[in-house]
This record gives structure tokens, C-alpha cells and sequence, in this order.
């Protein structure tokens, strides 16, 4: 089945105790497209970029699978650009230098292959432009999941509270949760955030994992221990990617498949911070996924000692 992505295509700058890389590819919707495009039948990009963003770079996507139909190139500009820099537990990070560029005034408008795409991933945008991306489809999609952050919340959430209500799953970090909810309980915030819309919640703990919630259903799902992290950029998105895409190689929406999908994102977001940017994610085998989820099939695997 067919995943569209909304999202950005970007350039960083990363700053991380391991080194640093300028003008790295970056964006959401780059990292979800890529961990992505190892599961679904095909994804398809909607975003804009400059007229400096590599055609090398355009040309790995499309050796993806990835469509990119729907990612305007607006001549004379320069993309979205973003630069920061990490501390030494690589969980918290400075934002150093943000430019908008082409996407101060981002519109997308969906190709009309694209309105009837199977699944729907939102990326971290402003809650207006998800919403006019989701009034553009045409039929409902199996599932809608949605990115956001504090940011939107602080200064949009009107706005938000009509997109949650369009959706079927929100992925955000913990931190992003207790604030949405205010609430500090990561369960009652998760039973607020269903009473807003989504019927599954999805909150990401980095390093100590992520939790599925539909209902009173709630799985936990680790993070798999590494020995060095370069980079944490993009493992978010590169876990959405990886959730998403699974849902649409099964095409089954149900908690069932969710907890599995949830561990596909996982050992996606796990190949991601392993390489600056996109790097690690350009060149993964079927071998190197099957081998890393039996890793986390080990992790988690016991056999019940009766009392």
C-alpha cells in the first residue's frame, strides 16, 4: 500500500560529541520516507526545497521508491535550514540557527494520485498546513498520524485541537505529552490526548523507549541498548517512517500490529543514530532489519516462571 509523507526536506548543521556535519540532508520527511521506504509499496513526498538542494540527493530518494511528485522546487531560493548543537548525553540539544527560507510560505497542494494514498503521515508542521492536508484527501485513509511539538502547542493549540480531532494516531515525546495533557502521569495523559481525537497515542521516551496506547491496551517497547550514538537527528522521524511503513507493507490498522509496527520503528530509529544523517539509512539490507529485530525479539523474549 501507498504512504504519503508531509513533512520537510532540509539541510542541517550537527554539532554532536563525536564530531560535526554541515550542511547535512535532513528534515522529517526525508527521515521518514527513507526508513519508510524498506516496508511500503511505495511512498510518496509532499514538501518544497531551493533550487540549491543536491539532485544526488533527489536521485537516492527516487532509488528509494520514494515519489517526489509532490516536492516543489522553487527556483532562486534556499531550503529550510537548521543547526544545532548536542550535550554529552546526546538526549538534549541547542538549537543554533533556524532559517524558514522556501518554507515561510509552504501551501502544499497534493498531486491527484496522491489524494487517495492508503496512509497518511503528518510531519511536524504548523497545525494549519496538516489540517488543509488532510481536507485535500479524497476518502479517508486507513489510518492519519500526526507529529507535533511544544512549540505548535504554545502558540497554535486552537489550531492542533481541530487537526487531533481529523486524526487516528499522534506520535510525540513524552515531555510534548505531560504538556498537551497537562498532566505529568504519562497514562492519564495519554487517556486526555484520546478524549482529544486519536484513537492510538504513541509516546516516544528516546533512549528508554516508546509507548502504544489505544484504550486501556498499553504496550511498552524498548530501545535497543547501543554502544555509541553519533547522532540523535532525525531518529524520531526515522521512527515514525519505519512505524508507518510497516503499517502499510500489512495494511492492518489493529494494537496487534501496532506493537509490531512500533518495534519495525524502532530498530529503524536504532540504524539512524548509528551515521550522521541519513547516512545509515541509505544502504540497509533485508538481512541488516531482519538481524536487528531479532535483537529486539531477544531483548524483550522470557519465558513465564509459574509462582
Amino acid at each position: 500500500m501507498k504512504l504519503l509523507t508531509v513533512g520537510t526536506v532540509a539541510f542541517d548543521d550537527i554539532e554532536t560529541p563525536f564530531g560535526r556535519a554541515e550542511k547535512a540532508i535532513g528534515g522529517a520527511a526525508t527521515y521518514i520516507s527513507l526508513a519508510a521506504s524498506y516496508f511500503a509499496e511505495q511512498v510518496r513526498i509532499v514538501s518544497v526545497v531551493g533550487d540549491d538542494f543536491p539532485e544526488s540527493v533527489l536521485q537516492d530518494l527516487t532509488s528509494r521508491n520514494i515519489d517526489l511528485a509532490g516536492l516543489e522546487v522553487k527556483k532562486g531560493e534556499k531550503s529550510f535550514f537548521w543547526a544545532g548543537r548536542y550535550h554529552n548525553d546526546m538526549n538534549s540539544r541547542d538549537t543554533l540557527e533556524t532559517q524558514l527560507n522556501v518554507l515561510a510560505d509552504f501551501n502544499p497542494i497534493l498531486p491527484e494520485a496522491y489524494k487517495s494514498s492508503d496512509f497518511l503521515m503528518l510531519g511536524n508542521l504548523t497545525p494549519d498546513i496538516q489540517l488543509s492536508v488532510i481536507e485535500q484527501m479524497v476518502g479517508k485513509p486507513k489510518l492519519i498520524a500526526l507529529d507535533t511539538m511544544n512549540f505548535w502547542m504554545d502558540i497554535a493549540m486552537e489550531s492542533l485541537k481541530k487537526v487531533l480531532k481529523r486524526i487516528d494516531m499522534l506520535i510525540i515525546n513524552d515531555e510534548e505529552a505531560r504538556q498537551l495533557a497537562g498532566t505529568y502521569s504519562l497514562v492519564t495523559a495519554a487517556a486526555m490526548i484520546h478524549e482529544m481525537g486519536p484513537k492510538f497515542v504513541v509516546i516516544k521516551k528516546g533512549e528508554h523507549g516508546a509507548l502504544l496506547f489505544e484504550g486501556e491496551n498499553i504496550f511498552y517497547a524498548p530501545a535497543l541498548p547501543l554502544a555509541e550514538v553519533f547522532d540523535p537527528t532525525g531518529a524520531g522521524d526515522t521512527f515514525a517512517g519505519g512505524l508507518m511503513g510497516y503499517l502499510a507493507m500489512t495494511g492492518e490498522v489493529s494494537f496487534e500490529n501496532l506493537k509490531r509496527a512500533i518495534i519495525y520503528g524502532s530498530a529503524m530509529a536504532s540504524f539512524c543514530v548509528e551515521k550522521f544523517s541519513t547516512e545509515r539509512l541509505l544502504n540497509l539490507s533485508k538481512v541488516d532489519i531482519d538481524a536487528r529485530i531479532d535483537k529486539f525479539v531477544k531483548l524483550v523474549n522470557f519465558d513465564s516462571i509459574p509462582v
